[in-house]
């Protein structure tokens, strides 16, 4: 395979396209969802669902999908423009690993089981690493509240940490795996800029 050819594309935007394709699939062949989420039930003997969970959403609601793509969508070109395609798509799939792994192992030790889907992890990761390189950049909380993304974080890791000891203000939220994902890409972060030298100025 001609690796530089295929880093030619935009990784974001073919990300996006494949978890769309991926969620028009699932509408079609719905046992699709069953094989591909991530269950610590059957994780060791099918491991690639430590990779396909992050590709399927839930088919039952188009929110999942959608916040997740928006923001893949919003924070991933800047993040890709900083360090670059090949590393950008190693930081998403590898904080999403981490992240299903993390899941996975927390669960068999509460004694539960576990099944999950989304790219959540990988999202929380690829913000993590922003918020290192890029504290100040400016959002807007639930698309009202202006915020720097530094102090957005500590609310995510806050609401999220709550949402682990059971304190969550959604249903079936993967908590564990947001904060696993957050806390590579954070760890991430650190090392770019401080072993990496990598430093990010914008204008906004």
């Amino acid at each position: 395979m001609n690796y530089n050819r295929m880093f030619k594309y935009d990784v974001v935007r073919s990300l996006i396209v494949v978890n769309v394709i991926m969620f028009v699939l699932q509408m079609a062949v719905p046992n699709l969802t069953k094989l591909f989420l991530l269950s610590s039930v059957q994780v060791v003997q099918e491991p690639w669902r430590l990779l396909t969970h992050m590709f399927v959403h839930s088919p039952i609601t188009l929110s999942h999908i959608f916040f997740n793509m928006f923001a893949l969508f919003m924070f991933g070109p800047l993040l890709q423009r900083v360090v670059g395609k090949k590393q950008f798509l190693g930081l998403y799939l590898g904080t999403g690993l981490l992240a299903g792994i993390v899941s996975v192992l927390f669960h068999i030790m509460q004694g539960s089981i576990f099944a999950g889907l989304g790219a959540s992890g990988a999202i929380m990761g690829m913000i993590g690493v922003t918020i290192i390189l890029l504290p100040r950049l400016k959002l807007l909380l639930f698309f009202i509240i202006p915020m720097p993304l530094w102090a957005a974080g500590i609310l995510w890791f806050i609401l999220d940490t709550l949402g682990v000891f059971g304190y969550s203000f959604q249903g079936n939220v993967a908590n564990i795996a947001h904060l696993a994902g957050m806390i590579a890409g954070l760890a991430y972060g650190v090392y770019l800029k401080k072993v990496k030298k990598v430093h990010v100025m914008i204008r906004q």
